[in-house]
Order: C-alpha cells, then sequence, then structure tokens
C-alpha cells in the first residue's frame, strides 16, 4: 500500500502526458509528474518517490526531499499566516498546513516551531502539529541508559532543555549538564543518561565514564597548540570561567587534564598548564 507523506520505491508501467504512473507490490499506482521525472526514466524502472497530495488535493509522487515525514519531528518556518491556519516552509512546492487547533500560540510569518507531522484519517491530508508533546511515546520506551541517541532540540524550560529522542521520545537535558551553546532546532548527539521508573527519560550530551573525558583531553591539547603552549587556567580557576572558556565543567576539565598529564603530555605549574615539547 502505497502511504501518504513516507518515501516508497516504486516501478514505473506506464506514461501519460501528464507524466509516469508507478505501482508499488500490490498495484496500488501513483503518478509522477513530468516535472519531476529525471534524465533517462522509462517504462519499467524503479524510482524512489515521496508521496503526498499537490494543490488540487491529488495524490502525487515527487522526487524532492521533504524536510520532514509521517511519524517525525522536524523545526520549520512559518512562510504564511491564512484564516485556514499557518502554512510551513517543509521542502516542497505545496507548503504544510498547521490548522488553528494545533497551534500552541498565534503562528506568525518567518517564526520557526518544533512540528510533528501525520496524516488526517477523516480528510486523508498531511497536517503538521505544533502540539508536538501529544505525539511522543511515553509507554513503550525503546532506548535504555547509555545508549547513543539522535536528539532534537525542543525549547528550554526551568530545569533545562526539552528534546525529542529518536523521533519518538520526550527527554530533559539538565543546565547543569550543559557545557556548550544550544538553540532550539538544533539536531544533535547525546546519550541516555538514566530512564526513571516513571519512563521520564534524562538525556546528557556526554558520555559517561573515561570515555566521555577522552574527547575533552583532545579539547584541551588542541587549545594550548593553538595558544603556542600555555593556557592560563589550573584546577584552582573559577568554575564560571572554565565553563566560559572551555565549554566544559570544572570537574571535567580537572579530569581532561589529568589524563594529559598523566601521558606526559602537559605539566602543571602555580600559573597555568604547559605543553611539553
Amino acid at each position: 500500500m502505497i502511504q501518504l507523506g513516507k518515501f516508497s520505491t516504486l516501478k514505473a508501467t506506464r506514461q501519460k502526458e501528464q507524466g509516469f504512473y508507478l505501482v508499488d507490490d500490490q498495484e496500488d499506482e501513483v503518478l509522477l509528474p513530468n516535472k519531476y521525472i529525471p534524465n533517462g526514466f522509462d517504462i519499467g524502472d524503479e524510482i524512489k518517490v515521496f508521496v503526498y497530495t499537490d494543490s488540487e488535493d491529488r495524490i502525487v509522487a515527487t522526487t524532492e526531499q521533504p524536510k520532514i515525514v509521517v511519524g517525525e519531528f522536524a523545526y520549520l518556518e512559518v512562510v504564511q499566516s491564512t484564516k485556514f491556519g499557518a502554512f510551513l516552509d517543509w521542502g516542497l512546492e505545496k507548503h504544510l498546513l498547521v490548522p488553528f487547533s494545533h497551534q500552541k500560540r498565534d503562528m506568525e510569518d518567518g517564526d520557526w516551531h518544533v512540528v510533528y507531522l501525520y496524516c488526517d484519517e477523516t480528510t486523508d491530508r498531511l497536517v503538521a502539529s505544533a502540539k508536538w508533546q501529544k505525539y511522543v511515546d511515553s509507554k513503550e520506551i525503546s532506548v535504555k541508559d547509555g545508549e547513543e541517541v539522535d536528539l532534537l532540540v525542543a525549547h528550554p524550560t526551568d530545569l533545562g532543555w526539552n528534546v525529542i529522542i529518536n523521533n519518538r521520545h520526550a527527554g530533559l537535558i539538565y543546565s547543569n549538564e550543559i557545557f556548550q551553546p544550544i538553540y532550539t532546532g538544533d539536531r544533535l548527539k547525546g546519550y541516555v543518561k538514566q530512564v526513571r521508573e516513571d519512563n521520564k527519560i534524562d538525556v546528557s550530551l556526554e558520555q559517561k565514564g573515561f570515555v566521555r573525558i577522552e574527547p575533552n583531553a583532545q579539547r584541551i591539547l588542541e587549545i594550548l597548540k593553538k595558544a603556542k603552549g600555555f593556557l592560563d587556567l589550573t584546577d584552582k580557576s573559577d568554575p564560571e570561567e572554565i565553563k566560559r572558556r572551555m565549554s566544559m565543567s570544572k570537574k571535567t576539565f580537572k579530569k581532561a587534564i589529568g589524563i594529559l598529564y598523566k601521558q606526559r603530555i602537559i605539566r602543571l605549574e602555580k600559573d597555568g598548564i604547559y605543553l611539553v615539547e
């Protein structure tokens, strides 16, 4: 069955004036308009396409790449606010509608929002919702402690930043564990810190244990090389200054310089850190 809002690999079976008709294994059919047909394409060829409804509500295929597919989340820009709702740029010719009932607040031209894409079963149309929290799965958790995950940064809270994990679950990164600038819409790699008994998920941008320290030791080494072998920070330096200059906590900084010291890559003096020549 050809699904709206998703990619399918389909075969061309016939050609008409308006384009090629493509079918799946069940002989369901969809039109690929002429403007999307690649050079040399012919009957019998297979092609990967995205299926959606065009401006006349006809189900069609396209070779264009959307910024979001059904069942996923993305950070998209409002290109037009109308009496029907807000329309988003999702990379296709026809813009994506967010009805008023699916807006958390009024959407204005130029705004950016995290949204979820689904197919409205009543109208058989693709619709986006800015009320993305309704669509995360908090019952069947598919990740475990320590697992590397893909993150979409959603919005800040009093505790930190809400994130969407693997296009499926909601998670939280605590403010005191963030040592780099992050913004709504950022796509990052992260690690599951803890899945709580209530299925809430704590996330970290750094991996636990020794492995987490290695990249920070490398970062310090690179800074030392750029600074001609001297860094005027020590384990006595102010934590806020370390966080501002090194994008890491004082605890992480001390562990990282400890690794470099044990490997005799640096020497530690009262005025700072020196690169061993």
